[in-house]
């Protein structure tokens, strides 16, 4: 039942939060309202306690070797599933690599929210307001974090992290000297999936399929019809990008007969792509072609003259994206 795997689901969510407040600056002014100083406040990956007993090992406000404050830091603390999201257990999914070379499949991810917690220490209220004002707006309560994972696959999901609640506290004890630290703990959830095992299915992509009919004398052994049928994937639109000829004139949805400026780059019997309607050219004599429209169900439209004309080929029926719709070109052999 269980076999190795790590894709490193949680890690990738730890980077990622920590990089949404790993920007934020603090300004110093003087009485003229002038700037004087402009500090990044660091962050750290740990608990809040470590933090805390750093500062009270260096309470010395001269000492030279002291933790400097302001300073940010923020740890995963809990895990919990979230019934709330939960998915068919027998859907599967096909992730696709980022240079098209690797297929592999799993099951839909498992929904887990993760509890991450912000704290934010400082010397100075002004320094924590200016903190927090920084980074409230952009949780209402919620903010979407676009996440990759699964490494090399391209595989990007929108992460939402809910800011649940903000505590307030002021660690000062002691005499004047004492060194003060206000606390401001931010507590998120983060709704996350896991996923399982990947499983390699590049070469169990289906890119052909043959059908044969028999029909004759069992007995005799003897065969009165034997046709094969065989069919391949063909693309619905255009994926290389490259331009055969443009329309020579507005196009209405009825009309079967078009003028294009180059009739030569147009072949008879192939199909062409049109904004978004795919034809099947019959004929073509100059630059007039003689179309059948709308095929594969794609939308019948209006063409405006100028239009780009693709031609779907050999070079688009290869390049055919997982979850894209597609037809086929038949064969009898």
């Amino acid at each position: 039942m269980f076999e190795y795997f790590y894709n490193e689901i949680f890690r990738s969510v730890i980077i990622g939060f920590g990089s949404m407040f790993n920007g934020i600056q603090i300004k110093h002014k003087d009485d003229s309202d002038d700037t004087t100083s402009i500090i990044k406040v660091p962050l750290a990956y740990g608990p809040t306690q470590k933090f805390l007993a750093r500062l009270n090992q260096n309470p010395d406000l001269n000492h030279p070797t002291q933790m400097t404050l302001p300073r940010m830091s923020f740890e995963f603390t809990n895990l919990a599933y979230d019934p709330s999201r939960k998915t068919t257990q027998t859907q599967q999914m096909v992730v696709k690599s980022l240079d098209g070379t690797e297929e592999r499949k799993t099951y839909l991810p498992v929904p887990y929210n993760m509890t991450i917690v912000l704290s934010v220490y400082t010397k100075l209220n002004d320094d924590m307001l200016q903190i927090v004002e920084q980074i409230v707006p952009y949780f209402q309560p919620g903010y979407t974090l676009p996440i990759k994972f699964l490494g090399n696959f391209n595989e990007v999901r929108n992460v939402p992290v809910v800011l649940d609640n903000i505590e307030m506290s002021d660690e000062y004890e002691g005499n004047f000297d004492t060194r003060r630290a206000l606390l401001y703990t931010f507590t998120f959830t983060v709704k996350t999936m896991v996923f399982g095992p990947l499983k390699d299915v590049s070469s169990d992509i289906i890119k052909k399929v043959s059908i044969g009919y028999v029909a004759g004398n069992k007995a005799g052994n003897q065969y009165e019809r034997d046709i094969t049928y065989q069919v391949t994937p063909r693309a619905l639109k255009d994926y290389d990008g490259v331009v055969a000829t443009l329309l020579a004139e507005n196009v209405d949805m009825t009309e079967t007969v078009i003028d294009v400026e180059n009739g030569s780059a147009i072949s008879e019997g192939s199909y062409i792509y049109v904004d978004q309607e795919e034809m099947y050219v019959e004929t073509v004599a100059d630059n007039k072609i003689v179309v059948r429209r709308a095929q594969d169900r794609t939308p019948l439209q209006n063409h405006v003259s100028g239009t780009k004309v693709f031609n779907i080929n050999a070079a688009d029926n290869a390049m055919i994206e997982l979850g894209d719709d597609f037809g086929f070109d038949g064969t009898i052999l």
